[in-house]
């Protein structure tokens, strides 16, 4: 998907706005003198052209930087530099980044979330000991598909697939962890249906004491529980979040094993969220309660 010159310049202005009010937010806590000369490409166009990156489905950043950016949308961005001096702008761009995607690109609560997680896969695991990257950071986890080595991605959508809040953690994270953080859940309202691997007794307690209902499926050794014919029905609708990481792993490009450092890996996956967040279609569910005034009769 190639964005066009319009919805170019619609991002930009977005992220040109945030990139303004950051700079002058942080000038006011400096210590010292600002650097004096300033970058010949501004925050907001690298973060603008890393975010086109990603939501084409372009598979190698410097062949799209050098090849595409520079030859065809010069005149969108007729300021370019060099390549290796764009990863060091992309890298200084890594908090701002961030900030815009928490603050700007996150939806709202509907009462109705969807919460999964998936492997963040940085090497082959033939490779895993070999790895240098990510020593002491990165750790072997294990998922549906086996074992692997890096990170997990926690995400958190509305039916309408959008995305209500994402933390990364190492590969051996355990899934729940990230719902016993006040601050993951605080903007989370109403229902949230989760896989098997969410199932515990003692959260789902804690999370009803914080206005929050956690449905999961239950596991085959398990005893059958009551529930709602509604919440039945979404729990088969939980597959809604499997295909928006899979959109964000094949079409955003969030997961590859050709990172040089742990900045570029947390740039590239930022980059991959907020172009995700810019698609005029995500998938979802289309759910709409039914209020009668029809009497049951038992």
């Amino acid at each position: 998907m190639v964005l066009s010159n319009t919805k170019i310049t619609e991002i930009f202005y977005l992220v040109d706005e945030f990139c303004l009010e950051f700079e002058q937010t942080v000038k006011k806590h400096i210590l010292g003198q600002s650097p004096k000369r300033k970058p010949r490409m501004s925050c907001s166009e690298v973060i603008t052209i890393m975010i086109l990156f990603h939501s084409g489905g372009f598979k190698n950043m410097k062949h799209f930087y050098l090849y595409y950016v520079q030859k065809h949308q010069s005149d969108l961005f007729p300021k370019t530099v060099s390549y290796n001096r764009f990863v060091e702008l992309m890298q200084a761009a890594t908090l701002p980044m961030s900030l815009f995607m928490k603050t700007c690109c996150l939806g709202e609560g509907t009462g109705i979330s969807f919460i999964d997680s998936t492997p963040i896969r940085v090497c082959k695991n033939k490779r895993i000991k070999r790895n240098k990257v990510f020593e002491g950071l990165a750790q072997v986890g294990k998922s549906t598909m086996g074992y692997f080595f890096g990170f997990k991605l926690h995400i958190v959508i509305n039916d309408k697939g959008e995305l209500l809040n994402f933390v990364i953690t190492p590969g051996n994270t355990d899934d729940r962890e990230p719902l016993k953080n006040k601050s993951f859940i605080k903007a989370l309202k109403g229902k949230i249906y989760a896989d098997k691997g969410y199932i515990s007794s003692q959260l789902t307690q804690v999370l009803f004491l914080d206005g929050l209902h956690l449905i999961t499926s239950i596991r085959n050794n398990m005893k059958n529980v009551l529930m709602e014919l509604k919440d039945k029905i979404l729990l088969r609708k939980r597959s809604v979040i499997e295909t928006v990481n899979d959109e964000l792993k094949n079409i955003c490009q969030i997961e590859h094993s050709r990172h040089r450092s742990f900045e570029n890996f947390i740039t590239n996956l930022i980059a991959g969220l907020i172009a995700y967040s810019f698609f005029p279609k995500k998938p979802a569910i289309k759910y709409q309660p039914l209020e009668t005034n029809q009497l049951a009769v038992f």
